[in-house]
């Protein structure tokens, strides 16, 4: 896949799965443009040098002013992949108001305003793009979702949103789909279970794979999915 010279938006992308993601686009030529909040994010990201990543200080991906000036900055957008989000475990007897509108803000607010700024910028270039939501398995599998129902509901809301603005959006050339991973092997899923099986969850490099098609020039006819990336999970 051939992306020299195309600039992409990675939200999330100093995590585990997104340093995967920006990983692959720089060696596939990209240029990289990723936001993040916190300064310890950058800090230890692997990639904050590279020379085709440009680092994005204080962007609050919940504020549309500040999604939409970054967007702004980002010349002829080619795609933007949406991993930012959070994860809560509760059951719903023990989740508040504010802990639920955690999760909608994290997962769904974060991917629309996102998806919405993207948009607004590949039409104005006129060329077309690509954009990538991040769902989960509970998105499509709803009694997995026990136990963690907030979270369920927002990944869910994601999947929606993603097949809802892929229909809107196909006739500019914008194609719009999403993946839903099953647990992926990070150091901080292995740390919070210990006891689990490993090798059955899929690489966090085996998902950016599958991310790095759907937003590519080599995807001319995929849009409107929610394709499920589980490993042996």
């Amino acid at each position: 896949m051939d992306y020299r010279d195309r600039h992409v938006v990675v939200t999330g992308g100093t995590g585990a799965l997104g340093s995967a993601v920006v990983a692959a686009l720089v060696a596939a030529g990209a240029v990289c443009h990723v936001p993040y909040l916190h300064v310890a994010e950058a800090e230890h990201f692997p990639l904050r040098d590279h020379a085709q990543v440009k680092l994005l200080a204080g962007i609050d991906l919940t504020d549309e002013t500040a999604v939409a000036r970054l967007y702004d900055g980002v010349p002829g957008l080619w795609a933007s992949i949406h991993l930012a989000g959070g994860f809560a475990m509760a059951a719903v007897a023990k989740t508040t108001k504010a802990d639920l509108m955690k999760q909608i803000d994290l997962n769904l607010v974060t991917a629309f305003l996102s998806c919405r700024a993207a948009v607004n910028a590949m039409t104005r270039t006129g060329t077309g793009g690509r954009i990538v939501n991040v769902a989960a398995r509970p998105a499509l599998e709803w009694r997995t979702g026990s136990g963690m129902a907030a979270y369920a509901a927002s990944k869910a809301a994601v999947a929606a949103l993603t097949v809802a603005l892929a229909e809107e959006v196909v006739k500019a050339g914008i194609l719009v789909n999403a993946v839903a991973p099953s647990i992926m092997d990070t150091p901080a899923n292995r740390a919070a279970m210990p006891q689990a099986d490993y090798a059955a969850w899929p690489k966090v490099e085996e998902v950016a794979a599958t991310i790095l098609f759907l937003a590519s020039p080599d995807n001319k006819v995929t849009h409107g999915g929610v394709v499920p990336v589980y490993g042996r999970s």
